[in-house]
């Protein structure tokens, strides 16, 4: 039974058989994953889900926290009939992802980390995550971030991609403010997920864009050797010409490692 209101989900991709399902970054929602979703095989479904307070899914009263968030995922999937699934996430979807394998690794059957880390925040990182929860909740507006699609999007998509800035920065007009407060808080207190991937068996993705200076490849280097400690199977694809938004930035070569990984899962 579902212990909480069910978040908002899409069938991004109509499918059958075992189901991808997409967490989207920090401050936007499951719009982000539509053309990658677009791109998989048709066979594939895929599930968009957004996350606690981004989209149209609430906070249902829940103090800050990636557990929660996973716990909600976990139990509104179950709540549409999904017995396990394939989570992949981007950033701070990423987290949650981890989050879920952490808690309940039997229901999810592989794992798709994109342009995301395992380690927690530094200090630093820490303490300005706060600042913008703290400078959002005083505003009441999203204000604080809405400068995030140049640090998100490459050096390429500047050039090549323009479009796509005033994309992302709708996006991020449309969210909550109490919703991106609550998110920057519960990513300022999560913690390092490395030992997830140390004894998570089952098929890996890691994905990361060229260009990423959040999450950069060392990041995917990382959370690719922890997830061989386990001896599963495990690929790392580095997407040329894209920074932190590799599905928006190039969605057809992500679509292509989440398609391969869907495969591994299957004929594991």
């Amino acid at each position: 039974m579902t212990r909480t209101t069910p978040l908002n989900t899409i069938d991004l991709r109509v499918g059958g058989g075992l189901p991808l399902v997409l967490l989207h970054g920090f401050p936007l929602d499951l719009r982000m994953w539509a053309p990658c979703a677009a791109a998989l095989p048709p066979s594939i479904r895929a599930i968009g889900v957004d996350l606690p307070g981004a989209g149209h899914s609430d906070l249902d009263g829940a103090r800050p926290s990636l557990e929660n968030s996973a716990e909600r995922v976990h139990d509104t999937l179950r709540e549409l009939g999904v017995g396990n699934a394939i989570i992949v996430g981007l950033s701070m979807g990423g987290y949650v992802a981890l989050a879920l394998a952490d808690l309940y690794p039997g229901f999810v059957a592989g794992l798709g980390l994109v342009d995301t880390k395992s380690v927690a925040d530094t200090d630093e990182a820490r303490a300005n995550r706060r600042r913008i929860a703290s400078a959002v909740e005083e505003t009441q507006t999203v204000d604080a971030v809405l400068g995030m699609p140049a640090a998100l999007l490459s050096d390429t998509s500047a050039v090549e991609r323009r479009h796509l800035f005033p994309v992302l920065e709708s996006w991020i007009h449309s969210q909550s403010p109490a919703g991106i407060a609550w998110m920057q808080r519960a990513m300022a207190a999560r913690p390092d997920r490395t030992a997830v991937l140390e004894k998570y068996d089952a098929p890996v993705a890691v994905v990361v864009g060229a260009q990423d200076k959040l999450a950069p490849r060392a990041e995917a280097e990382h959370m690719a050797a922890a997830a061989r400690m386990a001896g599963g199977n495990v690929t790392l694809t580095e997407v040329p010409d894209v920074g932190h938004m590799a599905p928006v930035e190039d969605p057809e070569t992500v679509a292509l490692a989440l398609a391969d990984l869907h495969r591994r899962v299957r004929f594991r």
